[in-house]
């Protein structure tokens, strides 16, 4: 952080600051100014704030942001490209490795595939809800 910024989020907790004191000792008059200048140092707060994270957002090398290491230090230009450009080529053999496989699924049949109706039913057909009844009902009666 800079040090103007520094200078802004001090001014703005000194103003919040003042502004509760004056509230919290407040006569009608005195409760409205420490309102404006809690709501003033407040304002100044959020636009500090602001200002911080706008200035310390820079991308200057291309690609992906998730090729820069998360320790502070950044690629070299050309590291990131010679990176983006990996990162592209297996993209491609990935690409040309699922289409080759959906082809080769579409020309031959596999055992392991679903077949397009269900087998017929081999086992009997269940109980009906009488006879189901009839053996629960003596169970619970021994």
């Amino acid at each position: 952080m800079s040090q103007p910024h520094r200078g802004l989020v001090s001014v703005g907790v000194l103003l919040v600051a003042a502004g509760v004191i004056l509230i919290m000792f407040s006569t009608i008059y005195t409760g409205i100014i420490g309102m404006l200048l809690g709501g003033l140092g407040f304002c100044i707060l959020i636009y500090s704030f602001c200002q911080v994270m706008k200035s310390s957002s820079h991308m200057t090398i291309p690609g992906h942001f998730l090729l820069h290491p998360r320790t502070g230090t950044r690629y070299t230009y050309e590291q990131a490209i010679a990176l983006q450009r990996r990162l592209d080529r297996i993209r491609r053999a990935s690409a040309e490795e699922q289409r080759s496989v959906q082809r080769s699924d579409t020309t031959h049949t596999s055992l392991h595939s679903l077949p397009g109706t269900p087998p017929p039913w081999d086992m009997e057909p269940p109980p009906s809800y009488e006879t189901v009844m009839k053996t629960t009902t003596s169970l619970n009666q021994l």
